[in-house]
């Protein structure tokens, strides 16, 4: 994976990531959303914009509930940033760490229920209507499209991260996690299936 990175830019990494996943899903989306999610994960990839600066330096993870709160208080563009960073981190957050979702306080139903919204939202108030419009209709489709992503990438980090990514397709019985265990070599296809 490291070798591909160094040839490529980071979003040439991304996108050409996202082609496949989503092309292996069947997930139909336009070119304006594509570049939408290659700029979200080059970002949170390259930057820490999933987390908030405190005052006193340290990193947070501000509760979707708050920037929500938040947002309903803004004046339209304002509002417009705060509901686009909900949509956002809620993406991220609901793809990149679906397992250890699982056993929270909040799965990752809320995130995707708070993150839906936040780009419907969007999606009435922006004149990029269009993109905010599919990532809303689209969500919990992408989600899935970003947590193959996540496990591709766990997997071929080596053992620990493949065993982060066979428990969790133990505890969720995933067919993209299996998918990704099997193409890894880790398990043999279940189900008398093969891999697509």
């Amino acid at each position: 994976m490291s070798e591909l990175v160094a040839s490529l830019s980071l979003k040439e990494f991304f996108k050409s990531l996202l082609d496949e996943v989503i092309g292996r899903q069947r997930v139909v989306i336009t070119e304006g959303t594509e570049f939408y999610l290659v700029n979200l994960l080059s970002e949170f990839a390259l930057t820490d914009k999933l987390f908030t600066r405190e005052e006193d330096g340290r990193k947070d993870h501000e509760p979707l509930a708050v920037l929500y709160h938040r947002a309903l208080q803004q004046e339209r563009n304002e509002r417009i940033r705060t509901l686009r960073r909900l949509g956002d981190v809620s993406l991220y957050t609901a793809g990149f760490f679906s397992g250890a979702l699982q056993g929270g306080v909040v799965g990752p139903d809320y995130y995707i229920q708070m993150g839906g919204t936040a780009y419907g939202q969007v999606a009435e108030l922006s004149p990029a209507a269009q993109v905010y419009r599919e990532l809303h209709d689209k969500f919990r489709a992408l989600v899935e499209v970003l947590e193959e992503i996540a496990a591709r990438g766990m997997v071929k980090a080596g053992p620990s991260g493949a065993l982060k990514v066979y428990e969790s397709w133990e505890r969720t019985g995933s067919d993209r996690l299996e998918r990704v265990l099997v193409e890894a070599g880790m398990m043999p296809p279940l189900k008398g299936q093969l891999p697509n």
